[in-house]
């Protein structure tokens, strides 16, 4: 079976619930620097799916702080849509490029590198440079993520032996 985002999230939830009580998961507690659950930064999407957009917004630079890539890529992604935050195509890039540059266990840094090629290739809030922009999307395409090979290929730069 293929776990969405949602079950994922859910299950994530429910796991944290037999440690702690309701009041705990709330995303609110994550609000006002209370709360440092493991899985705190997830709370983000709960705030940010039903209407919260600054709990969103405050959990999510808390834990862009701690280099947590998921949080940079989320909070980007608000930033280039304006939502919640003003719509900051610069911020966006910015954060796109910080997770470019990291490691991370959860494996959303590849993700990042993605989005930062892109960002790149099309001057995206930075200036363009389509050949750097490239490099960052075949690392991207190299490391699994799917997006960046369809981007390489739309583009007629995908060779299978990359």
């Amino acid at each position: 079976m293929r776990w969405g985002v949602h079950q994922a999230f859910a299950l994530a939830l429910s796991v944290a619930a037999g440690a702690a009580s309701a009041d705990d998961l709330s995303y609110r507690s994550f609000v006002g620097g209370k709360g440092d659950h493991p899985i705190g930064c997830l709370y983000a999407y709960a705030a940010d799916k039903t209407g919260d957009h600054a709990a969103a917004v405050e959990i999510l630079h808390r834990c862009v702080a701690k280099g947590n890539v998921w949080s940079m890529i989320w909070l980007a992604m608000l930033h280039e849509n304006g939502q919640g935050v003003p719509k900051d195509l610069e911020a966006s890039a910015d954060l796109m490029r910080r997770g470019a540059h990291m490691n991370d266990d959860a494996g959303y840094a590849p993700l990042a590198r993605y989005h930062w090629g892109v960002a790149l290739v099309e001057g995206r809030g930075v200036a363009a440079s389509e050949d750097e922009g490239l490099r960052w999307l075949r690392i991207a395409a190299a490391e699994g993520v799917r997006d960046a090979k369809d981007y390489l290929r739309a583009r007629g730069e995908w060779h299978p032996s990359l």
